[in-house]
């Protein structure tokens, strides 16, 4: 049980390689919120995917609609009968919908939970400490579960082929994630226009994707002022995760698209402007590098200091 937001659905891949490591013949599922399912999907651990809507249920909860949508989850929830099932999410909003499901549920204890209030719908608890990275915590909680030793580096288990869409300008590329849900962790426009002139002039070219609208503008006005950019069109999950796959880096901010791009072993750099990236940075085996911080906004010649390794 890992519903939500992107960026910690993500985080929860390496708890499904640590599983079926362990444990090569468990069939393991996953709820998750159905904008977010197509994380999950990349896994080839994952047998079933759980889409549950609560966003947009609690919006329309007069609609007869919502109501049978509703039923229809708890029967599909309740339609397996399971060993264990584990909410990583540690909220009230996650443990009750994980107890629907048919078997011991297990959680974050009291002094663990992101809110302390779920535990008390747990029939099994676990302390883990909150000092941990999101993704160590999730992977440390499965294996108190389940018994076994968290061991190595967390191993997300996802590849996608590299996208062969005719938009994309010629390799080599990087994927510019400019686009944030808060105004306060976006990087300024003078930076990703100097950065991208920087890479142009190595005959690097910018891809640049965006979701909502002004996010799509915002790229459009970046792309126009770097030589060779592109503005990406509306891409699914799926379609940009093959856009990244195909990248030489992702440099993105605090955002779950720039942990998307470490999951699928892309190097990566990600610049915080008013988050502590401690707890919940970008993490992984590969090239990964967390910079700026709560007020501390990384410049060009840093980015690309840390960039020349994949750049040489």
């Amino acid at each position: 049980m890992k519903t939500s937001s992107l960026g910690d659905v993500i985080h929860n891949l390496p708890v499904v390689s640590d599983i079926k490591r362990h444990f090569p013949d468990a069939a393991v599922d996953w709820c998750v919120e159905e904008s977010f399912a197509a994380i999950p999907r990349l896994h080839p651990g994952v047998d079933q995917i759980i889409p549950v809507a609560i966003r947009r249920w609690r919006k329309k909860l007069l609609s007869g609609v919502t109501w049978r949508e509703i039923s229809a989850f708890g029967r599909l929830i309740q339609r397996e009968r399971y060993d264990l099932v584990i909410d990583t999410q540690g909220l009230i909003k996650s443990a009750f919908i994980a107890r629907r499901a048919r078997g011991p549920l297990a959680g974050y204890a009291a002094d663990s939970a992101r809110e302390p209030l779920a535990a008390s719908l747990y029939c099994r608890h676990f302390s883990i400490s909150r000092d941990l990275h999101a993704v160590v915590r999730n992977r440390q909680l499965a294996g108190a579960a389940l018994g076994y030793a968290v061991e190595g580096g967390p191993d997300y288990g996802i590849a996608v082929a590299p996208s062969g869409a005719d938009w994309l300008p010629p390799a080599p590329y990087v994927v510019f994630l400019t686009a944030s849900s808060r105004d306060d962790k976006l990087w300024p426009d003078e930076h990703w226009l100097e950065l991208g002139r920087a890479l142009h002039a190595r005959g690097i070219h910018a891809v640049l994707p965006a979701g909502t609208q002004p996010e799509r503008e915002r790229a459009a006005r970046l792309a126009a002022g770097i030589p060779g950019a592109v503005a990406a069109p509306p891409l699914s999950i799926p379609d940009l995760a093959a856009v990244l796959a195909g990248a030489r880096a992702a440099i993105g901010v605090d955002t779950g698209l720039t942990h998307l791009a470490v999951a699928l072993d892309i190097p990566t750099v990600a610049l915080y402007t008013a988050t502590d990236p401690g707890l919940t940075g970008v993490l992984g085996t590969g090239f990964c590098r967390n910079l700026g911080g709560k007020a501390q906004i990384p410049d060009v010649a840093a980015v690309l200091a840390e960039l020349q390794p994949v750049l040489a």
